[in-house]
């Protein structure tokens, strides 16, 4: 199926987006063309965080480990406060709450909305709003979450170094959706 895919992809003339070491993508460009190649056009600083930003949800979707470390910053500056749970401080506990979560959960689904992305020089931040569904081995929970994502620029590569998310009143979400 791989090769059929790549063939669909040559035949249409277009490759998949690179997200380079410097925290920079290009857009898509012809694989085949007439006339000569423009130079790659450049994402935008908010562009690029906010892909690390579904980089962090695709993560924590995955439920694994791997990839949640890959897009967090591994120093004790980290901070994260999930729903319901202290403060927690430096990547060694950051590691350990989401391990947890991942031994405890079977699957999870993030829906996010209202994604709005500010960069101010090597700090960027999100704040969004996030339908999370989650099964266990004993069922399932929803829950609507506010969340603020603060990224850095580290070594050409924009990573988490600050989760917040606390649950919405679900009353005040169905009043705001009902036409």
């Amino acid at each position: 199926m791989a090769g059929r895919k790549n063939a669909i992809a040559c035949r249409f003339g277009y490759n998949r987006p690179i997200v380079g070491r410097l925290g920079v993508a290009s857009l898509p460009k012809p694989i085949h063309s007439m006339s000569p190649q423009p130079a790659p056009q450049i994402h935008s600083a908010e562009e690029v965080v906010r892909l690390a930003n579904r980089r962090f949800y695709a993560a924590f979707e995955s439920l694994d480990l791997a990839q949640m470390e890959a897009v967090w910053s591994h120093d004790d500056s980290v901070e994260c406060v999930q729903p319901g749970w202290d403060l927690l401080l430096g990547w060694d506990e950051v590691r350990e709450r989401w391990a947890r979560v991942f031994a405890n959960t079977s699957r999870v689904r993030v829906a996010l909305s209202g994604v709005r992305v500010r960069v101010e020089g090597s700090v960027g931040w999100v704040a969004c709003t996030a339908r999370v569904t989650t099964a266990f081995p004993e069922g399932f929970d929803e829950a609507v979450v506010q969340a603020t994502n603060i990224f850095v620029l580290r070594e050409g590569e924009w990573l988490l170094a600050a989760h917040h998310a606390s649950i919405l009143p679900v009353a005040a979400e169905s009043e705001s959706t009902v036409q």
